[in-house]
């Protein structure tokens, strides 16, 4: 079956639109699951005119990422509840290449499933990346803020050199991620209420059956609205050291963001939650006594207001969130390292919290290391944490002066 798409060179009043018949039944099957029907959307859709594009037929629409204060400028669900999991949306970009590294023109589609071969080099062999980005309303209700896509873009291109795969260029990844930010702009939530998580992944589609690259890739942007990651909120998690199972090892792919890297944490992060603890924090596989990262966020300790975190050395992530954090804790005055941090300096440690896309900065309430809990602060954010928290998310949601130059807005 063949998707309807829509120019990737859209403007804020302009989107290339399903044919009204096609909108309507997309629409009426999704009315139930998205509180979205016809008669909403009329209102904030104007047809004018039906064109064909390789047996799709295509209509221009007007007002879909209008500046208008239309009702359906937000999507009708409850932000107060939305938590931190899919939620389908409107859009989704596409965008292919063969193994020589040209990228077509990419664009818009509706969401929904995609096809792949059985032998897709990311199904057989987990040639796949994806990155993780937020956008926030800004409190005009109107402009909304991107964070540093081009540390995303650059992230990604990294990975795809380790994992042989061709990748987008800045340009053409930024490029993306505004367009089905616009596009998808009635799904950012209202200031305070939450953000609309990006999800741009980089895959190995085309088939092959012997152990190579593939010979076709795949980049694709998507977004749903989120709340907090944890259930915690943005009070403290409780974490327990891994000493077991390890995320990475040296000469291996965990300081890039492939998609193996996330199956392989899945096991100890179910035993661990199971005992009631929010995630693991995982130990170098060498010497079993320095700290690494947890399943899917960086960790930091601060002692005597020096805050240390593990330094990258091809077994950590690169967290675009840990960098950010690292700048403006200097900023702010704090000494900052970048060094082994051992287990017994995280026992003894005034604040622990972790930083990530998903989370921004989370405090950790505890850690349990072989039986042995230990608390830190009173139930919430320590005084180092909540600060460079406040700074950031400030800086992130509009709310202060980016005097570093990291946002960018979209209106």
């Amino acid at each position: 079956m063949e998707r309807a798409t829509i120019s990737p060179s859209l403007s804020q009043n302009y989107l290339l639109c399903p044919s009204p018949r096609a909108l309507t039944t997309r629409l009426h099957s999704f009315s139930t699951t998205r509180n979205l029907s016809p008669s909403s959307c009329s209102s904030s859709i104007k047809l004018q005119h039906s064109s064909s594009n390789g047996g799709t037929s295509l209509t221009r629409c007007n007002a879909v990422l209008s500046n208008s204060s239309s009702s359906a400028e937000v999507a009708d669900i409850d932000w107060d509840n939305i938590g931190f999991g899919l939620k389908p949306t409107d859009y989704m970009y596409v965008m292919k290449c063969n193994l020589d590294g040209e990228f077509s023109k990419g664009e818009l589609q509706l969401f929904g499933n995609i096809e792949v071969s059985p032998s897709a080099g990311v199904l057989n062999y987990g040639q796949g990346l994806f990155e993780g980005m937020k956008a926030y309303r800004k409190q005009d209700g109107k402009n909304i803020l991107l964070f540093r896509p081009e540390e995303n873009a650059n992230r990604m291109r990294s990975g795809a050199e380790r994992m042989c795969m061709p990748a987008p260029t800045i340009d053409q990844f930024v490029e993306a991620v505004k367009a089905t930010v616009l596009a998808n702009k009635r799904w950012v939530p209202p200031a305070g209420k939450g953000s609309l998580y990006i999800r741009p992944l980089l895959m190995g589609t085309g088939a092959v059956l012997g152990l190579a690259p593939a010979p076709e890739y795949t980049f694709l942007v998507y977004v749903s609205p989120v709340g907090n990651y944890f259930k915690e909120g943005v009070a403290p998690i409780n974490l327990i050291v891994e000493s077991e199972f390890h995320r990475a090892t040296p000469g291996g792919t965990g300081g890039v963001k492939t998609i193996g890297n996330y199956a392989a944490v899945l096991k100890a992060q179910s035993i661990a939650k199971s005992k009631g603890y929010s995630d693991v924090l995982y130990l170098d596989c060498v010497h079993k006594r320095y700290l690494e990262e947890v399943s899917s966020c960086n960790i930091f300790i601060v002692k005597d207001n020096l805050i240390s975190t593990p330094e990258i050395k091809g077994t950590i992530l690169p967290g675009i969130t840990r960098k950010s954090i690292i700048d403006v804790a200097r900023t702010q005055g704090f000494k900052v390292e970048e060094r082994n941090v051992t287990v017994d300096e995280l026992l003894e440690a005034d604040e622990v919290f972790c930083t990530g896309t998903a989370v921004v900065v989370s405090p950790v309430g505890s850690i349990t290391h072989k039986g042995k809990r230990v608390s830190y602060g009173e139930g919430s954010f320590g005084p180092v944490s909540e600060k460079l928290y406040t700074v950031l998310t400030s800086l992130q949601m509009g709310l202060s002066e980016d005097n570093m130059n990291w946002t960018l807005n979209l209106s």
